[in-house]
């Protein structure tokens, strides 16, 4: 199994016993010479990222891959914390270029790299080219609504060093929907010279205003989640589910984490602010939209649009791309279900103009 390491010096008695000791001649300080070698040399692993490849997941449906020549290869990767994320690596038919770009993508909400859009843009963006590692972060399916947003940061982390470690010098960052605030935390937060690019699609602009004011519209029922959520975290019971539900994104109520809710929806604490983070970015950013999108609303774009573009922000450019839907508004757009091959051309296009 490849590793990707972070090492920390233990230290020992003899160490500070050789710092506070007065000096003293020949043997004793030759014995003290040797012990704090010895004590320098012993290091211990404190955390590790790991990787291994695995087979196809029996999960997968059958037409999973079935339409494309892209090359997909499945792995297991071990974050800093412990936890596991399922990944796939999307690699061009005659394999990737010496120098090529990857892409590195996150799904939405309860979603998984075998959801839209991903499942048809990483493929798509492999026979263009543009290998796509793209993972499922412990928000993925059942496990929806129930994480801490600072937590999905190890699983962005432990699949950036894994493409790293696969030899991959420059790459980009792609979220879908919930995964754009993931993305844009992870790239304002991390100045590493190997990120070239943010792509974020279906993007929110400020998830606990919208969760407020468009997803729950029920001021009794929002200051009850707050009030459930605020008695869980002094109770120490932060991870287990609510006794209050939530209103959704198609109307129905549903269960979340008292750590979901101050991390993501409560607006005094939530760092899920699109607004915020977006001027924080400093490399280009491409924004993309389906028109025809249900959840996201038209002006969402535009409010990180304003940001990326105001004075003092670190973003050096930025492109916000709609593409045009004829079938009207429906939450299936929000995947841009109807706009595959657009969707894929629109983002193929933006990497090749950053010369990516």
């Amino acid at each position: 199994m490849r590793r990707f390491k972070i090492k920390l010096c233990k230290a020992t008695a003899a160490c500070a016993l050789l710092i506070a000791a007065p000096l003293v001649a020949g043997q004793a300080m030759a014995q003290n010479a040797a012990d704090s070698t010895q004590a320098a040399a012993e290091t211990t692993t404190a955390a590790a990222i790991t990787y291994r490849e695995t087979e196809r997941p029996a999960a997968l449906e059958d037409s999973f891959g079935a339409e494309t020549a892209a090359v997909p290869t499945f792995f297991e990767i071990g974050t800093l914390d412990g936890s596991t994320v399922e990944a796939v690596l999307w690699e061009p038919p005659r394999g990737p270029a010496p120098d090529a770009t990857l892409v590195l993508s996150v799904h939405g909400s309860g979603n998984s790299y075998a959801g839209n859009p991903i499942v048809f843009l990483a493929p798509g963006l492999a026979e263009r080219g543009w290998p796509v590692l793209a993972i499922n972060t412990r928000q993925s399916g059942e496990a929806v609504n129930t994480d801490n947003f600072f937590d999905i940061e190890n699983d962005i982390e432990a699949a950036f060093h894994v493409a790293r470690d696969m030899g991959y010098e420059s790459i980009v960052l792609h979220g879908q929907s919930l995964g754009n605030i993931q993305v844009q935390f992870f790239a304002a937060t991390h100045w590493d010279d190997a990120i070239d690019g943010v792509v974020l699609t279906g993007p929110f602009a400020d998830l606990p205003w919208k969760s407020r004011h468009i997803l729950v519209q029920d001021e009794q029922n929002f200051a009850d989640l707050a009030d459930a959520a605020f008695d869980a975290l002094r109770s120490g019971r932060v991870d287990e589910t609510l006794p209050v539900r939530m209103g959704w994104i198609t109307g129905q109520q549903v269960p979340l984490t008292a750590q979901h809710f101050l991390t993501y929806r409560w607006g005094p604490t939530s760092s899920a602010v699109g607004t915020y983070w977006i001027k924080r970015v400093p490399v280009p950013v491409l924004l993309v939209r389906d028109q025809g999108d249900a959840i996201v609303r038209d002006f969402e774009p535009f409010m990180l649009l304003s940001e990326a573009r105001s004075e003092g922000s670190l973003v050096p450019s930025i492109d916000y791309i709609p593409i045009e839907n004829a079938d009207g508004l429906s939450p299936a757009a929000h995947g841009f279900d109807t706009n595959r091959s657009e969707l894929i051309e629109v983002v193929a296009g933006w990497l090749e103009t950053q010369g990516l």
